[in-house]
This record gives C-alpha cells, structure tokens and sequence, in this order.
C-alpha cells in the first residue's frame, strides 16, 4: 500500500538539516495555527522547514521562517504570505518552561517535523543547542566509518 504524505502515517515535511546543526535536548508536540488552503498545501508536501525557528513572544510561542507554498488549486485572488508568523499551541506551564531554557545560553526551539494527527497539523519542536564546526565534523566522520563497517560487514556475509 502506498502512503501518500499527510494521510497520518508519518511527518509530511522534516527537517533534517537540524539534526547536522543542533545537539537535540528535548522535544515536544505542538499545535499550529494555520489560514485558509495551508493546510491542504502541507498535505501536498509544500512546506519548508528549513530555515524555520520558534520563539517566544509575549507569553506565547511563535514560529517564524517556515515557508508553505500557495495552494494551486485554491483561490488564486487570496493574498497568501509563504513566510509569515505563525502561532504555536502548547500548555501555558510547557511555554513557561521553553522560555526559560531559551533565555540560557545557547539553547534554540527548532522545529524537526510537521503532520497530522486526527486531521490536525502538529509540529514536532524541539529544545537544542548549536553544534559548533568541530563536533558537526566528528558526527560526519562517526557516520562514515559506522557506513565503512556495515559495507565491511555485509561484503563478509555475501562470500
């Protein structure tokens, strides 16, 4: 059976540069509030973690730079902005709690995923600190040589 991204089965869209980037800490689900087609445009896949971060605002959080492409087949006079704000929804006493941890040093909220779960897109965020350049270059050399033994280990099995 094929799945088709937003059907419930799994992360629509991810965001895979933040495991490279980050030492994830701790993860949390939250809601999202989404206008109009957006949601039948992240069903499609045409979102954009990427450059995506949240922060806390005012007593709420709030998730800036991910990017949701227009829906085509929705209403082309609609004004949509791909990279607007958007609201995050969480218990107050877990904002309490990411806000604090993000005013200490180096900690970051980083979004990982986005899917549905009952129809409802949720967001998988994530409390991190930054990788510095040489710990992103021991991960990469620690995958290769786990990627060399596994090769290594499979040549031995086929003989």
């Amino acid at each position: 059976m094929h799945k088709e991204p937003g059907d419930g089965t799994g992360p629509v869209v991810r965001n895979r540069r933040a495991w490279h980037e980050f030492h994830i800490e701790d993860r949390i689900e939250v809601g999202l509030v989404l206008e109009g087609t957006e949601v039948k445009s992240i069903r499609e896949g045409r979102a954009n973690l990427a450059d995506a971060y949240a922060r806390p605002e005012g007593g709420e959080l709030w998730l800036h730079g991910m990017h949701i492409a227009a829906y085509q087949a929705g209403n082309l006079h609609v004004d949509t902005q791909p990279r607007r704000p958007r609201k995050l929804l969480a218990h107050r006493q877990e904002i309490r709690r990411l806000t604090q941890k993000v005013q200490e040093r180096g900690y970051a909220l980083v979004p990982l995923a986005l899917y549905f779960v009952r129809g409802r897109a949720k967001l998988e965020l994530a409390l991190a600190k930054g990788k510095k350049v040489y710990d992103k270059r021991r991960a990469l050399a620690e995958r290769d040589a786990e990627r060399d033994l596994q090769r290594t280990l499979s040549e031995r099995h086929s003989e």
